[in-house]
């Protein structure tokens, strides 16, 4: 289970035991010709590596079973060697240590990232799409992939998270979809109701949780605002069937509980992670731009966060 793994900043002392995962990785996939670097790293290039860069690891049970390296160039991280021992494959611990080094990669002064993904494994390379990495140019035997790191910012209160939601407004424009998560009361509405107010569309604005969503019409030509609450859908299918695709192009469209079940609607969308604190009521806010419109789009707000 993922509720197994700790995550931690690597460290040089970690690097013999994370080239034993590296290896045990890069070996499982399919021979392609040439072999990747990784087969060739030894314990020094590990070191040597988390001493001039950083990475992310994955302990369960006291062993590390998945990381990564960080290489750092100005305001650009590069992921190196994502890597899962094969027998915790398929429990999303890939994805839990990426979000991990993103986080840690804002915190080291990075506004970028990139991976550099094989053309043989195209597998991989949809992984990297889904998670919001686009394909920048192609390398030998491969594609560099990138995208901007999210902008986290701290909001103490709930009157916080209202105003967040007003300055996001100003960002946005008809088309935008936005999808949001966090745990119940963790401040999703609230920051919706301040998108509401920064659009000023017609409210008020409460959870849909009962009707599954509302539509909050513009006073004039400006965007709409559709709010869905698909706490009690199904699945990705269910949220098909409410026929957002009739409004989407004139509206603001946020999906609350929606990771997992409305990517779909929109190969450029907000993604927002609201992450409350240990008895207190301040939250951490995670917003990170997929696709083409939304590479810079944020720079607003991380100039304020």
């Amino acid at each position: 289970m993922t509720s197994d793994l700790e995550l931690r900043v690597a460290e040089p002392a970690d690097a013999a035991e994370l080239l034993h995962v590296i290896r045990a990785a890069f070996s499982a996939r399919r021979p392609v010709d040439p072999p990747a670097d990784a087969l060739t790293d030894t314990v020094a290039d590990i070191e040597h590596a988390l001493t001039t860069g950083s990475g992310v690891v994955g302990e369960a049970h006291g062993h590390i079973v998945a990381g990564l390296l960080i290489e750092l160039d100005g305001d650009v991280a590069t992921l190196r060697r994502v890597s899962v021992l094969p027998e915790y494959a398929g429990r999303g611990m890939a994805r839990m240590i990426v979000q991990s080094a993103l986080t840690l990669a804002v915190d080291l002064g990075a506004r970028r990232v990139e991976i550099l993904a094989r053309v043989e494994f195209p597998e991989i390379v949809q992984w990297w799409r889904d998670h919001g990495f686009e394909v920048l140019g192609d390398v030998p035997h491969g594609h560099t992939m990138g995208r901007d790191l999210p902008v986290i910012i701290e909001v103490p209160t709930a009157d916080a998270m209202r105003e967040l939601g007003v300055r996001l407004a100003a960002l946005l424009r008809k088309g935008d979809v936005i999808v949001a998560t966090g745990d119940l009361g963790a401040g999703k509405t609230t920051l919706t109701q301040g998108i509401g107010e920064g659009l000023g569309v017609i409210g008020p604005i409460i959870s849909p949780t009962f009707v599954i969503s509302r539509v909050h019409p513009h006073p004039s030509d400006g965007p709409a605002l559709v709010h869905v609450d698909a706490y009690r859908l199904g699945g990705a299918a269910e949220l098909a069937d409410i026929d957002l695709d009739a409004s989407l192009s004139e509206a603001v469209t946020i999906v609350e509980w929606g990771s997992g079940l409305a990517e779909w609607l929109a190969e450029s969308r907000l993604e927002i992670d609201i992450v409350r604190g240990i008895d207190t009521e301040e939250r951490t806010v995670y917003l990170a731009g997929t696709g083409p419109r939304w590479a810079g789009a944020l720079e607003p707000l991380r100039e304020h966060a």
